[in-house]
């Protein structure tokens, strides 16, 4: 398990916007019906071979992507976002994920310290700022963990709702393609493949965390609640952290 250095990371994405918006309706038109393994298989090993990565948040839905990618390559790159603010139970989690998927390249990035005493030298920011408390804790590393990479996989999903909810499979992000492999997968697409992998789950699910994020962020909600993240920033005028609008 890696953590990465600044000087590890190697400069940016080779694409200009508008080679982008080309190369993605270019993959739309060859790869826009399929999902799941089908569609990373040709990402990984052909369209973006050396040049793709996925995040993962090691939640509550996680291991289902992370599942998929270790059938196609067990050492793809996968960050990881440590933002200090996470569950002790979310890291516990992680390893063991690690441990039964076989992945080698799990890529921890962390927030800036010279930031963070700087924006938030008590730790409490979340509680005034949240939309800053992300960017330094998640859109930050995540920006610097992206460079060098032209693409990455994420496991976002449009039964989630709100802004996911016309989830593309491949979508532009400036510089990068987002590739969705799981964007068209419903709730029971995902259990089955907790089922058929026999992947655990994680362990904050059974206690009413139905989406897990930031321990200071994240609530309990009704299990049977339609909106999977309705304990993310509970209260808030908000519902994402930042990081997918990275550009």
């Amino acid at each position: 398990m890696n953590i990465l250095r600044e000087e590890d990371i190697v400069t940016g994405g080779s694409m200009s916007p508008e080679e982008t918006e080309s190369r993605v309706s270019d993959l739309m038109g060859r790869y826009g019906h399929l999902q799941g393994v089908a569609l990373i298989e040709p990402m990984v090993h052909e369209e973006f071979h050396g040049k793709i990565t996925m995040t993962s948040s090691f939640g509550t839905e996680a291991a289902a992507l992370l599942a998929l990618v270790s059938e196609v390559d067990p050492n793809l790159p996968v960050i990881f976002l440590d933002t200090r603010k996470l569950f002790g139970e979310t890291h516990r989690y992680r390893e063991q994920l690690v441990d039964q998927l076989g992945l080698t390249n799990i890529q921890i990035m962390r927030p800036d310290e010279t930031l963070l005493a700087a924006d938030d030298p008590n730790g409490m920011l979340f509680a005034s700022d949240t939309a800053k408390c992300c960017y330094l804790r998640k859109v930050e590393p995540l920006q610097r963990a992206l460079k060098g990479y032209d693409a990455w996989l994420t496991g976002r999903k449009r039964f989630h709702g709100g802004e996911r909810g016309q989830l593309p499979v491949i979508e532009t992000a400036g510089t990068r393609i987002k590739i969705n492999p799981l964007a068209g997968y419903n709730r029971a697409d995902i259990e089955d493949i907790f089922e058929n992998r026999a992947l655990p789950h994680h362990p904050l699910e059974a206690e009413g965390f139905l989406s897990i994020g930031c321990m200071p962020c994240t609530d309990r909600v009704d299990p049977n609640s339609t909106d999977v993240r309705a304990g993310r920033w509970a209260g808030q005028d908000k519902t994402e952290c930042g990081i997918h609008y990275i550009i």
